[in-house]
């Protein structure tokens, strides 16, 4: 059968002579090249940006904090994204087929799904940690320590990870619907198809974080709005103080605008179009077609790359942490006291 449609039509198989295997999609070198370049761009962005977050915050005492923590858990998730998931998807999206064995291919997909969400739920309890730190900030040292931050890592992981292999690895994922897994297994493919019971879960799964994010930042929005017109009036009572105090008013308005909508944008940007893609597919028959299927993956994929210049990258202390790494200074014996907010203009 393979033989002879490999004679009327002139097709590439991902392995010849291989009865079954999967069609490999063919491109020019030029278009190869940059397929590989960009998608490979994200996986060093992913390794090397959350790598350096990872370090920073291990390293220096002064970023031993709750929140911290919690961004160094959100950069292992996002790192193991990087090297355990998006070199190999890469091969598998250039190429069109998986050159890696089967059984790594279930792994793959169990990876995937637990750093994907464990990046999520990580999200989601940053966004609960900056809340209380903006409604309460006398009190919030001692409502969300270190201990408080530590569940909330663990409950993440455990969750993700325990969603992600009790789904694919056991094959729960494909109960009700093995006919059209059969259809569309090949040799060289590795695909993961939901049914609908646990495409709803995913779903749900997504959509109350989100939502709990989105309604979280709102508010925080809204709080630091409230708080920065309140400063503001009390410092219009003081003629000599009236022109700095507005201008730190409006400086800190534009970064909590700036940085909440970012995140929040990126966050919806990568993560909506594949998650809806997802029910889609699952109420009707999978018709995504794989070139699209393979660019909602990567745009997730690339939230991972995103987040250290979101989440760490963007803050003063951070970039000077970097710069002391990349400079090898951060090797000194007493680099781990080094003062990382030396400057006023440098704390948020």
């Amino acid at each position: 059968m393979v033989d002879n449609f490999s004679q009327a039509h002139t097709v590439e198989l991902c392995y010849e002579n291989v009865n079954e295997s999967c069609v490999k999609t063919s491109y020019s070198p030029g278009p190869r090249a940059i397929l590989y370049a960009v998608l490979g761009l994200g996986a060093v962005l992913a390794v090397f940006g959350n790598l350096l977050v990872i370090i920073a915050i291990l390293h220096f005492r002064q970023l031993h904090t709750p929140t911290n923590f919690l961004i160094a858990s959100l950069a292992c998730a996002d790192f193991l994204v990087g090297v355990s998931v998006m070199p190999f998807s890469t091969v598998r999206s250039v190429e069109s087929c998986w050159y890696f064995g089967e059984s790594y291919c279930k792994f793959h997909t169990c990876f995937d799904t637990s750093f994907c969400f464990a990046s999520l739920f990580h999200l989601c309890c940053i966004s609960i940690d900056r809340y209380i730190a903006v409604t309460d900030p006398l009190s919030y040292p001692t409502k969300f320590t270190v201990s408080v931050s530590g569940v909330c890592i663990i409950l993440s992981w455990f969750f993700s990870v325990t969603y992600s292999f009790s789904i694919f690895y056991t094959g729960a994922n494909e109960e009700g619907i093995e006919e059209l897994v059969a259809a569309l297994t090949c040799v060289g493919g590795c695909q993961a198809p939901l049914n609908q019971n646990w495409v709803l879960l995913c779903f749900l799964l997504f959509f109350l974080p989100t939502a709990a994010m989105v309604f979280i930042y709102g508010k925080i929005f809204l709080v630091a709005k409230h708080q920065a017109r309140k400063i503001e009036s009390t410092a219009s009572q003081t003629q000599s103080s009236v022109e700095s105090y507005e201008a730190r008013v409006a400086k800190r308005e534009r970064k909590a605008a700036k940085t909440l909508g970012i995140a929040v944008a990126a966050f919806l940007v990568s993560w909506l179009p594949y998650i809806i893609d997802a029910v889609i597919d699952a109420y009707m028959n999978f018709i995504t077609p794989p070139y699209v299927y393979e660019i909602l993956v990567w745009c997730v994929y690339y939230n991972s790359a995103m987040n250290p210049l979101i989440y760490a990258f963007f803050y003063p202390w951070f970039r000077k942490a970097i710069k002391l790494i990349v400079s090898g200074k951060v090797l000194r014996s007493d680099s781990s006291t080094t003062n990382l907010f030396l400057e006023e203009a440098d704390i948020d």
